[in-house]
């Protein structure tokens, strides 16, 4: 039980997790190498800098295992969500795995790796271990590791992209597409398990670790790297987990919602990848959603928001502002314990772009990225979306 405990807690997207039981994971050159190449799919690896010196990873598949000729191909950029890094769309067999398949169909997959994740390749000038090194949240992710991703597809593409996010891959959306340079990249967008608002949360290990101020109490430590390998969040965890509210002997269920579809036998090799560093500061402020029920910038305190945004509260990201005519696809799950539903419908009366919901009953938060059934649920429904798109053409 102990054993399957850590399994599960390794697999978190929003969470503490720790691995005991396994110890470090393997080292790779890269993504490409660890993952793509072993199978047979041509895969490159790219690096751009963000404007605050941070040198991300991206990998691009540009065609599936047999190359057919296809005058042109359409670039998907896939963001993963917390906790995760770009090995999260291919850690099925090919036939389940997202990245895999959009390759197969014709398209030209790129894979985004934000700060601080295993595929990303530190910073200009600042150590891995410095305090400054993580002081970012979903905002810097959305207004510099994100663009820059996008602009350097666009600039050796020549293309609008079409956009997949998963979990905190459409925090970084939502905020992202409300910047009119990012919006002018974009042919549509999927949005997977879509986050704008967090204050529904049905997730018990979430609510219990909100309730427990984990991040403050992370913040008070002086720990400003979340390592789920450390002794840290060992320690966390088994704090965590003495809440009534919270079952240990199911932690993955108390954390995502029971997954309809996940394969336990990988867990093995999930765990050779997954899971990515993040921020304390990054908790932090997804912890405010929760408290707050509002999609802001980082509060920084009464003093601080003076300071950062000349107002004493920070500011909304204006949904609103996304073009009417901007087609986004949002696939949802009934399921789903860090994506309520609740929080999906507030967030659908904060946009005007044009939505088209999908909605899977039996779905949790990890069944979108990782259900052996997700191909014929979700994926092929989200190439048809994007190939209908593809004929419809979005302009701003």
């Amino acid at each position: 039980m102990k054993k399957f405990r850590l399994f599960c807690v390794c697999l978190l997207v929003v969470g503490f997790c720790f691995l005991r039981t396994f110890g470090l994971a393997r080292s790779y050159d890269g993504l490409c190498s660890a993952i793509l190449h072993p199978w047979g799919y041509p895969c490159l690896e790219y690096t751009v800098t963000t404007d605050d010196g941070f040198i991300l990873g991206v990998q691009r598949i540009p065609h599936g295992r047999v190359e057919n000729v296809i005058e042109s191909r359409r670039p998907v950029f896939l963001q993963h969500g917390l906790f995760q890094g770009g090995d999260t769309w291919f850690e099925n067999f090919p036939d389940q795995s997202l990245g895999f398949i959009l390759a197969d169909a014709g398209f030209d997959v790129w894979v985004g790796n934000v700060r601080g994740t295993r595929w990303s390749h530190g910073h200009v000038s600042l150590p891995r271990g410095a305090k400054e090194f993580w002081d970012w949240s979903f905002d810097e992710l959305a207004e510099k590791d994100l663009p820059a991703m996008l602009e350097l597809i666009y600039n050796l593409t020549q293309s609008q992209i079409y956009y997949v996010g998963h979990s905190q891959g459409t925090i970084m959306a939502f905020a992202a597409f409300t910047n009119a340079k990012v919006i002018k990249r974009m042919a549509a967008a999927a949005l997977l398990s879509p986050i704008a608002f967090l204050s529904n949360i049905t997730s018990p290990f979430a609510r219990a670790a909100v309730n427990l101020h984990l991040d403050q109490v992370a913040k008070g430590m002086g720990v400003h790297q979340l390592n789920l390998r450390s002794e840290f969040a060992v320690e966390m965890v088994d704090r965590v987990c003495k809440s009534k509210q919270v079952n240990c002997g199911d932690l993955l269920t108390s954390i995502t919602g029971p997954n309809c579809c996940f394969n336990n036998s990988r867990i093995p090799y999930y765990l050779d990848f997954e899971p990515h560093p993040s921020s304390t500061k990054n908790l932090e402020h997804l912890f405010q959603m929760i408290r707050k029920g509002t999609f802001t910038k980082f509060d920084w305190g009464w003093f601080g928001n003076w300071r950062h945004y000349a107002s004493s509260t920070p500011p909304e990201y204006d949904l609103l502002s996304i073009p009417k005519e901007f087609p986004v696809l949002m696939a949802y799950g009934g399921l789903d314990a860090m994506a309520d539903l609740n929080d999906v419908a507030l967030m659908l009366t904060k946009v005007l772009c044009k939505v088209e919901l999908l909605y899977l009953e039996n779905y949790a938060h990890l069944d979108f990225v990782l259900s052996v059934k997700a191909k014929g649920d979700l994926y092929d429904p989200l190439i048809a979306f994007f190939k209908a798109q593809s004929k419809l053409g979005f302009q701003v």
